[in-house]
């Protein structure tokens, strides 16, 4: 069953989990992606790889400022490096 609603951070964590292990390789890749993430059908699936990859191009072509974490951080105190990562992979 698609959905035409916008991915959760369920459906995210899912789909880039399953980009980690299904490699452009796998056969039927985009079939295996859907079924992992659920709720989605390949074509939003494939949609939203190339919306991925138009993403990572703008942040590495430097269209995209990067946050300040440490301006961040500060109010909450000095975090060590586990912690931080901790934090961003929260957001």
């Amino acid at each position: 069953m698609a959905s035409s609603q916008g991915w959760t951070p369920k459906q995210n964590k899912r789909f880039e989990n399953a980009l980690a292990i299904f490699d452009k390789d796998t056969p039927d890749r985009w079939h295996t992606v859907a079924r992992a993430v659920g709720g989605k059908t390949v074509e939003e699936v494939k949609r939203h790889y190339e919306k991925l990859v138009e993403d990572v191009k703008e942040i590495e072509e430097g269209h995209v400022p990067l946050p300040n974490y440490r301006s961040a951080a500060r109010g909450h105190g000095y975090m060590d490096e586990e912690n931080r990562m901790k934090v961003l992979s929260l957001q």
